[in-house]
């Protein structure tokens, strides 16, 4: 057979589409697959192996159902889907394979319910094998890892990984790279009144606070001393001292000075405003006073979709 014959035998190699600027993700994996053949039967995608990244429809991705979130901002979701349609996926989502062009999500939920949101046929998304026990751990890890939690959910969160997934704590820190002592502190936290626990999630008080609230063994002297640190916003500092003294009234040395002191914006006020500004950015947001009239406010983002969302909203009209 001459070279040309040989040549005209040779099959050609699937044309790949050139992704253009701005699409994330999308634009560096669309085109690394190949349609389905007649080895497989059907139109799609052809199955992609574990551990690679890939775009996969979002209509083949159902829900985690070991979900650690529950309550998704449906005004954050929108501005997300956004910036998605902007500037495309960035950080791929994780799937475990269930069949055939059937996937069952891990983590990113917010990425993926965005995702719909912006009309996207496909999403990168990271393939893993794993049983349901290890979706729980995965899923729960993930969530614990996210910058913008607070301490009862990552105390919740632990519980779950101590009580649904049969881990010690030893076992437990290791999985989330904290220590021993670290994990037995937050778990702590879970033994605090109601009331206290959600001063806590809306940042109300401190970790630090909280600490020392529950070496208390009265929950109505735990009670009643959270309410005085809210009254008179005392420091960690003030609160670990109360506690070490046996919650006794305040000395004269501790008394206030005759000095004027500085107006201090009222704690009610404060919470107001972190509420007004956590529903305008769908993000949590804490105000920090400092002296002077001096302060700082902080806005949390999980990704950097999420950033480049808050970014958007901040920009002027």
């Amino acid at each position: 057979m001459s070279e040309k014959n040989e040549e005209k035998n040779i099959p050609s190699l699937p044309k790949r589409k050139v992704g253009g600027l701005g699409r994330g993700l999308n634009a560096l994996i669309e085109g690394s697959y190949e349609k389905k053949s007649d080895r497989v039967g059907s139109t799609g995608l052809v199955p992609h192996p574990v551990n690679s990244v890939g775009l996969i429809p979002v209509g083949h991705i159902e829900a985690n159902p070991y979900q650690p979130r529950t309550h998704f901002d449906q005004t954050a979701l929108q501005e997300l889907a956004e910036s998605i349609k902007i500037q495309g996926i960035i950080q791929p989502v994780t799937v475990r394979q269930m069949g055939t062009n059937s996937y069952q999500l891990i983590s990113g939920e917010r990425r993926l319910q965005a995702s719909r949101l912006a009309g996207l046929e496909t999403i990168p998304a990271y393939i893993r094998k794993a049983d349901d026990q290890q979706m729980l751990e995965m899923a729960l890890i993930e969530n614990i890892q996210r910058e913008n939690l607070n301490a009862i959910e990552i105390a919740l969160s632990y519980q779950r990984l101590v009580s649904e997934c049969n881990l010690k704590q030893e076992e437990l820190g290791d999985r989330v790279g904290k220590n021993r002592s670290t994990v037995t502190n937050y778990l702590r936290l879970l033994k605090l009144p109601p009331d206290i626990q959600i001063g806590l999630r809306d940042n109300v008080i401190s970790m630090g606070h909280a600490r020392a609230l529950v070496n208390i063994d009265s929950v109505e002297q735990q009670l009643a001393l959270f309410h005085r640190i809210v009254d008179e916003e005392l420091s960690v500092r003030k609160v670990e001292q109360l506690v070490r003294n046996g919650l006794t009234p305040p000395t004269k040395a501790d008394a206030p000075s005759a000095e004027p002191a500085e107006p201090q914006v009222p704690v009610a006020e404060l919470r107001r405003t972190e509420r007004h500004l956590s529903d305008r950015f769908g993000s949590r947001v804490q105000v920090k006073p400092g002296p002077q009239g001096r302060g700082e406010i902080k806005i949390a983002f999980d990704s950097v979709e999420d950033m480049q969302r808050i970014l958007h909203i901040l920009q002027p009209a």
